[in-house]
C-alpha cells in the first residue's frame, strides 16, 4: 500500500503554557520534527502532510521549514479547528494513494510495531485506529468546580495573586462502567474516499477525532491495541515522560567555571 500522512499541528497548545510544545527540544531536534522522521523511514509512506497554523503560518514555516523541506514533506496552511486544519491536508493528498494516516504532531513516540499492526488491519478494513481500552475506574462530573482555599488565597486567584495554593473540586454524578469503553490515539487510517466523503459532511459539526467523522456516516470503524508508550503531549509532565521512554537525556549545563 502506498501510504500518505497528515499531521496537524495547527493548535494553539493552551494546556501546554506559553512554550511551543511543538518545537520543544527533544533529542537534540524539535518535536514536531521527531514525529514526522518515524514516517520518513517508512518505505509505505509516498507523501508527508504538515498541517500549520493558519494565524501564524509565516513564523511556523520559519521555525520548521528548512527541516520539513529536507524530509520532503509538503506543508500546507491549516484551518480554524482540527478537522478544518485536517480538510486542508485531505485535499493535497496525490491520486495513487491507497491509504490516508491522521497522526498528532504531538506524539512522537510511535513505534515500528504498532504502526505494523495498523497498517495490517488497514489492508483489509477501511477505518482503523489506535487505541487503548480504559483500565481504571471513571466516573462523571458536574462541570462546574468549587475552588478550595483560604479566603486570601482564593482573592488572591482571582484578582490576580500568583504563587497561592487552591485547589479546584469538582462533584461526582456517577462512576461509569468501562467495559468497551476505550480511549483513542492516532495513528487513524483510512481508505481515501471514505476519508473524503466524512470530512465533506463538517461543516457546523465539532470532532477531535477523525474516526469520529466516519461514525457520523454510518460507516464501521475498527480499533487496535495502541501502546502506552503512544502518547500525546499535552502537559509538560507529557514531555518529561515521552523524553524518559524514549531515552532522551536533558542538555548537560556547562561547568560552573565556565558559565562566565
Amino acid at each position: 500500500m502506498k501510504i500518505a500522512v497528515i499531521i496537524p499541528a495547527a493548535g494553539k497548545s493552551t494546556r501546554y503554557g506559553e512554550k511551543d510544545k511543538l518545537a520543544e527540544d527533544l533529542g537534540g531536534r524539535p518535536l514536531l520534527i521527531r514525529t514526522v522522521e518515524f514516517f520518513t523511514k517508512r518505505e509505505e509512506i509516498a507523501q508527508i502532510i504538515v498541517v500549520g497554523p493558519s494565524q501564524s503560518f509565516d513564523s511556523f514555516k520559519e521555525r520548521f521549514g528548512p527541516a520539513l523541506s529536507f524530509h520532503g514533506v509538503l506543508i500546507v496552511k491549516g484551518g480554524d479547528t482540527r478537522c478544518d486544519s485536517v480538510k486542508q491536508g485531505i485535499a493535497v493528498v496525490e491520486d495513487e494513494i491507497d491509504r490516508i494516516a491522521v497522526h498528532d504532531g504531538a506524539r512522537p513516540a510511535l513505534s515500528n510495531t504498532l504502526f505494523e499492526t495498523i497498517l495490517l488491519a488497514a489492508k483489509e478494513l477501511d477505518a482503523v485506529a489506535a487505541a487503548t481500552p480504559i483500565s481504571g475506574t471513571v466516573k462523571r462530573t458536574k462541570t462546574a468546580k468549587k475552588t478550595i482555599g483560604d479566603e486570601d488565597d482564593i482573592a488572591d486567584a482571582i484578582f490576580g495573586g500568583a504563587g497561592k495554593a487552591t485547589v479546584d473540586a469538582f462533584e461526582v454524578e456517577q462512576t461509569l462502567d468501562r467495559t468497551g469503553l476505550w480511549e483513542l490515539q492516532t495513528p487513524q487510517i483510512f481508505e481515501p474516499t471514505l476519508l473524503k466523503r466524512a470530512y465533506n459532511q463538517i461543516e457546523g459539526m465539532q470532532a477531535t477525532d477523525d474516526a469520529q467523522l466516519v461514525e457520523e456516516l454510518g460507516e464501521v470503524v475498527h480499533l487496535v491495541q495502541g501502546e502506552s508508550r503512544n502518547i500525546k503531549v499535552t502537559t509538560k509532565s507529557d514531555l518529561f515522560m515521552v523524553k524518559a521512554m524514549l531515552g532522551v537525556k536533558a542538555p548537560s549545563e556547562r561547568a560552573p567555571h565556565k558559565r562566565f
